[in-house]
């Protein structure tokens, strides 16, 4: 008896996947992972060969979920990928236990229904809509995975699929990145050749009131630049003696954030232009010594700008804001004097720029392996008390403080997460897989979708078809302070791997919000039968093209 391929079945297995709380960084993404095994042990398939169905440690006490449906005498395997982890639910206020049961929160907002838009009040009194945290971002995805291959294993593709369901993808994706070896080594032993690499993350909209429906033929990148900034302290009642960090990091600010030389443009679609995520003076205690040390961290949008170009765009930023804060120091030192009655001097304060690499080198030079060895040792030994954006921006702290014979100067450093842009809009696979899969949603289901070079909302596909050149990438890793101790990429292996990637999702609207919802009819009727059109096209072309 099938378990998962009506709409009710489907219904209700994702409401109990959506009771599990799996916040990111909580135990309950162990017990998400222990959930998908276990409903998946039900099927009879897995009874038989419960080797297909693998529980994987991340290294860190989580786990992700590797199951294999086999079809006997062909290589040809699609590989499905979701994240079972969700975002906490502040946002809820009062509602926040409710957040994880979709009948009770519609019930208890529909008593509220006045609180919301007009759009979400029509969804509130819809039977198509569900609500609930996670139901779109993404449960949805992983139910239809789900379904799929409980339909591979009773035979009903003619090829294998992979299910792989990971933790971690809303904060540093240590799921996915833990997950791509094993993806290799399920190749080697099972001897299957990956077709493609297929995620069902839900549709994104690209601007206000957007109702198309999209298809994704790749995955944004992400890189998050740093800056810290080091002044000169002074007393506050001298401040022209010193420079000012927090007046540093606010000159860096307006320079990058929302600036769009650093927005892309690939056919029809344009990245967002960054903007910042941290930006803080690093003093620890109230005192009136002026904040000398300062740090930015910004979020950076990539589609096809290479890692090498990108370092030394934001080295540009660093050089044309240390030039801006040399004239704004020299305007306001004369404009003092002349308050004063006094001559004016010349008070330069040469602010330098440098890359992490180049002050870490510099240290090495200066004061020997010994002592810049003690300093890492000294911070990693407390690493457990830091995020890696915290740990990273104390390492590039401690470098500064060591040698401030250099200051004033800006630091330029990178932070985990790292995403790599994916993109297959060229692939003539990718381009035959959408035509089809655009002609068929139209035919049968009068739907037109809309191709998007790439997927907005960030996903684990950057882990699977690495383009970017090792050279260029050694560029970005030696600026990541934190590289190989407690964040890294499986590069080499994300080279091997290099499958095409399409992205086919649910509709859904306001992710990571309190309305936070999907339209349940499309996903588990008409998504559920385009992605089995999906399969079946990919199975249906391998074969014809041997």
């Amino acid at each position: 008896m099938k378990k998962m391929q009506t709409k009710e079945q489907l219904i209700e297995l994702l409401c109990e996947l959506v009771s599990v709380k799996s916040i990111t960084g909580t135990p309950d993404e162990v017990k998400m992972a222990n959930t998908i095994v276990e409903k998946l042990a039900e099927l009879r398939y897995y009874q038989d060969y419960p080797e297909y169905l693998q529980l994987h440690p991340t290294g860190d006490g989580r786990y992700f979920v590797m199951a294999l449906a086999k079809k006997e005498n062909t290589k040809k395997t699609v590989v499905m990928v979701n994240h079972f982890d969700v975002v906490n639910v502040e946002d809820y206020g009062m509602l926040q236990e409710e957040a994880f049961d979709p009948y009770r929160l519609k019930e208890l907002m529909c008593s509220r229904l006045e609180e919301y838009t007009e759009e979400v009040q029509e969804h509130l009194q819809s039977d198509e809509w569900l609500f609930g945290r996670g139901i779109m971002d993404m449960k949805a995805g992983l139910t239809l995975q789900m379904s799929l291959l409980e339909k591979a294993a009773l035979g009903e593709f003619e090829g294998n699929l992979v299910l792989l369901a990971v933790p971690d993808e809303e904060a540093n994706s240590e799921g996915m990145r833990k997950a791509v070896p094993a993806l290799l080594r399920l190749a080697q032993q099972y001897d299957l050749e990956y077709e493609l690499i297929l995620n069902s993350e839900p549709m994104f909209t690209q601007y206000p009131g957007d109702t198309n429906q999209y298809l994704y033929t790749g995955s944004i990148g992400k890189v998050m630049p740093g800056f810290l900034c080091y002044g000169r302290e002074t007393h506050v009642g001298e401040p022209l003696s010193g420079l000012n960090a927090n007046l540093m990091s606010s000159l860096i600010t307006a320079e990058m954030e929302l600036n769009t030389h650093f927005c892309e443009t690939s056919g029809e679609q344009t990245s967002p232009p960054p903007t910042s995520l941290i930006q803080k003076d690093l003093k620890l205690d109230y005192s009136v010594q002026i904040p000398h040390r300062a740090v930015n961290l910004y979020n950076l949008f990539i589609f096809e700008r290479s890692l090498e170009k990108i370092v030394n765009d934001l080295l540009d930023v660093g050089k044309r804001v240390g030039k801006q804060i040399e004239s704004l120091y020299q305007k306001r030192t004369d404009s003092y004097a002349e308050l004063q009655g006094k001559e004016k001097g010349e008070q330069s304060v040469g602010v330098g720029v440098l890359t992490f690499e180049q002050i870490r080198n510099y240290a090495m030079q200066t004061y020997g392996a010994p002592k810049v060895q003690e300093i890492e040792q000294k911070i990693y030994a407390d690493r457990d008390q830091y995020d890696d954006r915290q740990l990273t921006i104390k390492i590039v702290d401690e470098y500064a403080m060591l040698c401030k014979d250099l200051a004033p100067m800006i630091v330029l450093f990178f932070a985990p997460p790292y995403y790599p842009a994916v993109g297959n809009h060229n692939d003539e696979f990718i381009s035959m897989l959408t035509g089809d899969l655009k002609n068929y949603a139209k035919q049968k289901h009068d739907i037109s979708l809309e191709n998007v070079r790439y997927y907005n909302g960030i996903s684990d596909l950057s882990y699977v078809n690495l383009k970017e050149d090792l050279s260029s990438l050694g560029s970005f890793i030696e600026n990541v302070p934190v590289w190989d101790v407690t964040y890294s990429i499986p590069v080499y292996e994300m080279k091997q791997l290099r499958v095409p990637v399409l992205n086919v999702g649910p509709v859904g609207r306001d992710p990571h919000q309190q309305t936070e919802r999907l339209h349940a009819d499309y996903a588990f009727t008409t998504l559920k039968d385009m992605a089995e059109h999906l399969v079946a096209t990919v199975f249906a072309f391998s074969k014809k093209n041997g």
